[in-house]
């Protein structure tokens, strides 16, 4: 915890136990126990994770409740069993990471107005996209936080419920018992609430009824899994869901990244090669008037040059164009030209644009052009 890792990897091999912990996205390796603790090391972890220690063929998962230096956090176990024998993954939930208010998300001016105006809206769909670990969760929190008040009624559906939030109704998805998002939303909406949370969009069925829900005039914010923004409508049709219904009740799509930030303790002046700002297209005149950053790498930052993230954000407001387009089904990549026309920035451009502002670096920005996007 001190070295703010996001997850313990407990991973045994033939002859050693492998210990990695995630810092900042990356894995770094801490240690190798001797093979032989392995049993001993699984059962004490299940033992605190209230998780059936006779049970070692299948899957399992469970919670851990434990106080470090006076903070409270909970870890959440996921055990798979390999050929080495039973792997763990412990992912540590920080309550304190949650309380982000929505000016520390790191938008842009305009991208920040945009998303208040968004979450004020009385009803319509908020879309939320990108890959596992990109900061979704913690951007819609920090919105429901925002719209927490003792006048409105707040139902999430999630799966599993990472973080406990006070005042908000909070459902967890339980498969076995056929409590799925598409039965929880149907329930959901016999108690009135202001405000849906639908953890993630999977099938059609969850698709429809959070669309339902809009239309029915409530605030529902959910996620998905794509690349871009524009790609999250193309994807609710692909899904199976009614053009015209993605088309009138979607107000906003965003899509989100985390880029690792320059290390406050050794960050230093230096110019970018000629082939990165090539890459990215930089003017001449924001380079003579930049000065670019990077980490030397010092024991804060444990000799990475980066410490901590920031979220990169991607954030198409809907207009009539763009709802015409996904009436009549157009493919992502027109509905991305037709966006950025209407002045959206890519994920790539806002992390240039903070690593401009010597935020982050531009070798972080690649990334995300690597990426595909």
């Amino acid at each position: 915890i001190n070295m703010r890792a996001s997850d313990i990897h407990v991973e045994p091999f033939d002859d050693r136990i492998r210990i990695r912990y995630r810092i900042d996205g990356v894995l770094v390796e801490r240690d190798s126990p001797p093979k032989r603790l392995l049993s001993a090391l699984t059962s004490r972890i299940k033992i605190m994770g209230s998780i059936d220690i006779s049970e070692k063929r299948r899957p399992q998962d469970g919670r851990i409740k434990t106080r470090v230096g006076g903070r409270e956090f909970d870890l959440r176990v996921s055990i798979l069993p390999t050929h080495y024998g039973q792997a763990v993954v412990m992912r540590i939930l920080d309550r304190d990471n949650i309380k982000v208010g929505i000016r520390n998300l790191g938008f842009s001016e305009l991208n920040y107005r945009n998303f208040l105006k968004i979450i004020r809206r009385p009803n319509g769909i908020f879309l939320v996209t990108g890959p596992t670990g990109s900061g979704k969760t913690t951007t819609l929190y920090s919105a429901l936080g925002e719209l927490n008040r003792p006048d409105r009624k707040i139902i999430t559906a999630e799966d599993p419920v990472e973080y406990y939030l006070p005042g908000i109704n909070q459902v967890e998805v339980k498969h076995h018992i056929g409590m799925t998002f598409a039965r929880i939303i149907r329930a959901m909406l016999r108690q009135a609430p202001n405000v849906i949370l639908v953890g993630e969009i999977r099938d059609t069925e969850t698709g429809e009824m959070a669309i339902q829900a809009s239309l029915t005039g409530h605030l529902v914010f959910s996620t998905l899994h794509t690349n871009d923004a524009p790609g999250s409508i193309t994807r609710l049709i692909d899904m199976g869901v009614q053009p015209f219904l993605v088309a009138s009740s979607i107000m906003a799509a965003m899509a989100q990244r985390l880029v690792r930030v320059v290390c406050p303790k050794c960050k230093s002046v230096y110019t970018p090669d000629p082939s990165e700002i090539e890459e990215f297209g930089i003017a001449q005149e924001v380079i003579d008037s930049t000065e670019f950053y990077r980490g030397k790498g010092c024991n804060h930052c444990q000799h990475t040059g980066y410490r901590g993230r920031r979220a990169v954000f991607e954030l198409m407001m809907m207009n009539s164009t763009i709802r015409e387009m996904a009436f009549n089904s157009e493919p992502t990549q027109n509905i991305r030209r037709q966006a950025r026309l209407f002045g959206m920035k890519t994920l790539v451009e806002d992390a240039v644009d903070k690593a401009i502002q010597g935020v982050t670096t531009l070798s972080e920005a690649y990334k995300l052009k690597s990426g595909g996007h």
